[in-house]
């Protein structure tokens, strides 16, 4: 009887929040927790969100220092596939059979990274040097 009333409990207190308009925030130390259970979309997210910022990170950089050819670029690919390998292998210690095996976790956000990346190196490279 206790348990019902507290999920009807939890409930209520979900629909209010949504109707609100306010959802719990998401925990940053859940990020660097290996035990904390992600479902599929939120580390797709993640994945996602941190191939973008070392795309930007690495785009500026590589802009400013002046370096060019496809070898920056064949590196950059290797180092971003490489911390998000890192990140969800060593850090969070998924099974990454429950997500779809390494290459889904791996191609998460590449493209968009890819876009990034180049974007901010073009540009920075321009504005800087010439």
């Amino acid at each position: 009887m206790r348990e019902r009333k507290s999920a009807k409990l939890n409930i209520q207190q979900q629909q209010q929040q949504h109707q609100n308009g306010h959802l719990s925030p998401f925990k940053l130390a859940k990020l660097l927790d290996p035990d904390a259970s992600w479902d599929k979309d939120q580390l797709g997210d993640v994945l996602h969100w941190i191939r973008q910022g070392l795309a930007l990170l690495c785009g500026l950089l590589w802009g400013a220092i002046p370096l060019v050819g496809g070898v920056w670029f064949l590196l950059f690919l290797v180092l971003s596939s490489g911390i998000i390998y890192a990140y969800y292998a060593l850090v969070l210690k998924v099974d990454e059979e429950e997500f779809g095996g390494h290459w889904a976790l791996l191609q998460e956000g590449v493209f968009a990274s890819i876009s990034l990346f180049l974007l901010a190196w073009i540009l920075v490279y321009s504005l800087a040097h010439f």
